[in-house]
Parts: C-alpha cells; sequence; structure tokens
C-alpha cells in the first residue's frame, strides 16, 4: 500500500506549484543586489516573494527579513531584539519571558541571552498546555524587554492568545515576539494593530522549500544582526539571497492564503475523526486539548513507549513522530509534555500525528486501524516504558 504521511508539523510535501515557481527562478542568473538588468530581475522576484510573504500575516513588505529557516529566524528576532533594547536602555539589567513549552529553537535563543546575562523566565503552563495571562502579568518587570510565545505549540497544537498577551507585554513596555511557525497560513494570523514586534516564519511548513524563513519586524524597531558583513535585508542579515528558494516560499505564501479557510476546515474534521478512532483503543489519552491548529493530534498509549509505536507505524509505511524534529534521536521525555505535569514515563508514550492538505479520509481510517494493532503488538511485547 502507498505510504501515509502523517508529520506535516515536521515538513510539509513541497506543493507542484512551488516547485514550478523555484525551477523558473533557477534562470535567475543575477545577484539581487546587483544594478545591472540580470541583477534587477533577481531582486525584482525577491521583492515579489516579500510581498506575498508579508500579505499572508497582514505586514508590509519591508517589515520581512529573509533568514534561512524558522531556527535562524527565532535566534534573529529573539537575541537581535533583546540585545538592541538593553543597548537602547544603556546596557543595564534586562529580562526577556517565554513559556515552558517553546520549541527548541526559541529555547537555544533563550539560553544565549542567559550566557550574555540576560534574566530569563519560563512560564509554567496548564495540564492542557495553556499559558494564563495573569502568569505573564506577573512576571513583567520594570527591566524586561521581549516576551516570546509561541502562536501554536509544535507538539500539542495548543494555540497562544499572543494577541492579549502582547498587549500585556506593550503596556509595560517590553517587545513581544511569536513564533509562528505552526500558525502562519493554518489559521487565520496576522501582526495585528501593532502589538506583535516580531514573527517567525519558516517555508517548509507551509508546503513551501527547506531552508528558508522570514522574520517580521514592526517597523522602526532597531534589530542588532547576528549576521554581519553585507547589507542585504536592510543591513539586517548579511548575505546573498537564496533566490531559488525565496521564489518557492512566496508562491506557497500566496498559496496558502488563497485555500486556507477551506483547507482548515477540511484537516479539522479529518482530526476529529482519527481522535475519536484512537481514543476507542484502551489506555489512549490526548494531550492538549482545547484550541489547536486543525492538523495536531497528540496521543498517548498506556504501557505502550511512543518510539517503539513510531517504529511500528513506519514498517507499516506511516509516518509520524514522537515530537520535535528537531530534537529527534534525544532519549528525553519530551520538554513539552513534562511541562503539562505528566510523569517521565507517561510522557515517553506520546505519539504526534499531524495532518496536512492532501491528507485523505482514508488514510485516517489505515492509521487508526493499524496503530490499533501496533500498539497492542507493542504492549504484548511486555517491554517496559522507560522511566
Amino acid at each position: 500500500m502507498p505510504p501515509i504521511y502523517l508529520d506535516h508539523n515536521a515538513t510539509t510535501p513541497l506543493r507542484a506549484e512551488v516547485r514550478a515557481a523555484m525551477v523558473a527562478a533557477m534562470d535567475l542568473g543575477g545577484n539581487p543586489s546587483s544594478i545591472h538588468a540580470a541583477g534587477r530581475q533577481a531582486r525584482d522576484a525577491v521583492e515579489r516573494a516579500r510581498r506575498a510573504v508579508a500579505e499572508l500575516i497582514e505586514a508590509l513588505p519591508e517589515e520581512i527579513v529573509f533568514t534561512s529557516g524558522g531556527t535562524e529566524g527565532n535566534n534573529l528576532a529573539i537575541r537581535g531584539l533583546a540585545l538592541a533594547a538593553r543597548k537602547a536602555r544603556g546596557g543595564g539589567p534586562a529580562h526577556v519571558v517565554s513559556s515552558a513549552v517553546e520549541h527548541p529553537a526559541v529555547q537555544g535563543a533563550l539560553d544565549e541571552l542567559h550566557r550574555e546575562g540576560f534574566a530569563v523566565t519560563r512560564l509554567p503552563v496548564d495540564g492542557e498546555g495553556h499559558l494564563n495571562p495573569v502568569d505573564l502579568e506577573a512576571a513583567l518587570r520594570p527591566e524586561t524587554v521581549l516576551v516570546s510565545v509561541a502562536a501554536a505549540n509544535h507538539e500539542l497544537g495548543t494555540i497562544h492568545p499572543v494577541g492579549e498577551l502582547a498587549a500585556l507585554a506593550r503596556a509595560r513596555g517590553a517587545l513581544f515576539h511569536t513564533d509562528a511557525v505552526q500558525a502562519a497560513g493554518r489559521i487565520p494570523f496576522g501582526v495585528g494593530k501593532g502589538h506583535l514586534d516580531a514573527v517567525t516564519l519558516s517555508a517548509h511548513k507551509l508546503h513551501g522549500p527547506k531552508g528558508v524563513g522570514a522574520i517580521y519586524v514592526r517597523r522602526g524597531l532597531a534589530l542588532h544582526p547576528l549576521v554581519a558583513g553585507g547589507h542585504q535585508e536592510r543591513e539586517r542579515r548579511a548575505g546573498t539571497e537564496n533566490l531559488v528558494g525565496i521564489a518557492g516560499f512566496g508562491e506557497a505564501c500566496r498559496l496558502a492564503r488563497a485555500d486556507r479557510e477551506e483547507s482548515a476546515a477540511r484537516i479539522a474534521g479529518l482530526r476529529d475523526r482519527l481522535e475519536a478512532r484512537l481514543l476507542a483503543i484502551p489506555g489512549a489519552r490526548v494531550h492538549g486539548r482545547g484550541r489547536r491548529v486543525p492538523g495536531t493530534l497528540n496521543v498517548g498509549f498506556e504501557g505502550a513507549e511512543g518510539g517503539l509505536v513510531l517504529v511500528g507505524l513506519d514498517l507499516e509505511g506511516i509516518c509520524v513522530s514522537t515530537g520535535a524534529a528537531c530534537t529527534s534521536g534525544s532519549l528525553a521525555p519530551s520538554p513539552v509534555l513534562l511541562a503539562l505535569g505528566l510523569p517521565p514515563d507517561r510522557a515517553r508514550e506520546a505519539v504526534r500525528f499531524s495532518l496536512g492538505r492532501d491528507t485523505t479520509a482514508e488514510e485516517i481510517d489505515r492509521a487508526a486501524e493499524v496503530t490499533a494493532a501496533v500498539v497492542a503488538r507493542v504492549r504484548s511485547a511486555g517491554l517496559p516504558v522507560r522511566s
């Protein structure tokens, strides 16, 4: 039988239209920074894509900075804004706030800031992965320069009230960044009425190419560049632009904007169908209920280690994950699930199913049937879940 791909939170298949846009861009031989005709053609392609990315999140084109993807984008937005804000305040004590369930790219950027002398607060979440705005309000200090909370969690799919959180930060003089890699193009998302100061995007999460992304930085904000040596991207990110990747990213954003509502409704229905089938398995539980992005479902199967279930599904041609792709290979339980209050052995039982625009009802039904059989086999083998 053909394989079934249910790992869209890790990456999404390249759309045919995106591939065509990238192939066309390969014929543009000039450097976008060159002023001759070939360079101007390349620059025009970059700027068309920049407008498409901006339109996806209701931003201005000049507020978009192209990057190599979500990891660089989170580092540039978080560290770039925090370092610039500390400098603007005279270099004194500085504090940043985030949550305990952020993507490893955000956690890594926060760790770097801590090594550079920043105080870092990570807010707790409840048992379903939701952050209480009251906790953010209590954590803000006079020296807080930045708050960073994801728009949607990469493992649970839970949606955070970033508009409300950003307003709280702004009222206390702090900037607000959100990692929208799992949200943009999947749910209605815009930079709003000025509360969001920075947003991270990644092309390969919305059927674009790997190795390209962008950040939105609100017009007028100072951003400390992490890569120096060139004037590109308004001197916010040096280096010749990835023209082919950027062209594909722009096309992916145009397509996502056009069919987001229809696609989201269909995917949410399939997710609910899969959830109902999987919860019929004895000992199954859902992690992260409530408002979620349409295609994400995180399920734990009591007495069956998630890694073994993943292998069993892979042998049957079904692709899933046990958490963030950036931490694959780690033997440690998911920090996100530990933050929900799960003990390590329960956290290790989790499997993440993430659906996409090409997922079918037939695939969902087969995946549910095979998962039930695989969980039963893992349990019958009697292998204990590591504590």
